[in-house]
């Protein structure tokens, strides 16, 4: 598990993904090691996480993210999250695909060039901290997304946790961005409060395969296993 900062993109052309891929190993963390998860599963086909990092386990207040990373890595629970959680359908719909994603300023940068990221037929999953992130940044990230045509490829959206001063939400931004409702992004898309900068840490497999419902009251589940 792995702990964040600023730059973590200045070591892609350090990491020989060569020999992770012979040598599987467990990577977890969120925030800046968003950019390291999402490029080794793109360049090894690897499943990495995005969750907890052992620094904020040992800060926490709450158990909630040591026991998602126990169901995880040590029971083999496919259930995203806790029973009982809020999450809201901003747009209904099913959709099925491969999770990627993680925190949106660093997603943003895979979009294109030398080390940019697959986003077709996926499962998207986006949360950003709003004590760094103010909300024009956050629609900037987005715009230069949709302006790449990344929610042309996507399957489905999920969105955690974003809280800013001012009060808007990270869906409002991703709404009008998007200019909802629009038949050209006809994707379902939830939020839910269970990832991103928080303490409610679930623990997201990259690279393996979910699915949104939004008729279900947990409105979205692995469809298949992440651990070996």
């Amino acid at each position: 598990m792995l702990s964040g900062g600023n730059n973590s993109n200045t070591i892609f052309e350090y990491i020989d993904y060569e020999l992770i891929k012979k040598n599987p190993k467990i990577l977890c963390g969120y925030s800046d090691i968003t950019s390291i998860t999402n490029i080794i599963t793109a360049k090894t086909g690897l499943v990495t996480f995005s969750g907890t990092n052992f620094k904020t386990i040992a800060t926490d207040e709450t158990d909630y993210s040591y026991q998602e990373a126990l169901k995880r890595f040590v029971k083999g629970n496919l259930e995203l999250g806790k029973e009982g959680e809020e999450y809201i359908s901003i747009q209904e719909g099913q959709a099925e695909g491969e999770l990627i994603g993680g925190n949106l300023c660093l997603l943003h940068q895979l979009v294109e060039g030398q080390y940019k990221v697959n986003f077709e037929d996926k499962i998207l999953f986006l949360e950003e901290c709003g004590f760094e992130t103010e909300p024009a940044f956050a629609s900037n990230f987005l715009a230069y997304m949709k302006q790449n045509s990344v929610f042309d490829k996507i399957k489905g959206l999920w969105i955690g946790n974003y809280e800013h001063e001012s009060g808007i939400s990270l869906e409002k931004i991703i709404s009008d961005t998007l200019e909802l409702p629009n038949i050209k992004y006809s994707f379902p898309i939830i939020k839910s409060n269970n990832f991103g900068h928080i303490e409610t840490k679930t623990v997201i497999p990259i690279g393996t395969k979910a699915k949104i419902d939004t008729n279900k009251s947990r409105k979205i589940e692995l469809i298949e296993q992440c651990i070996k």
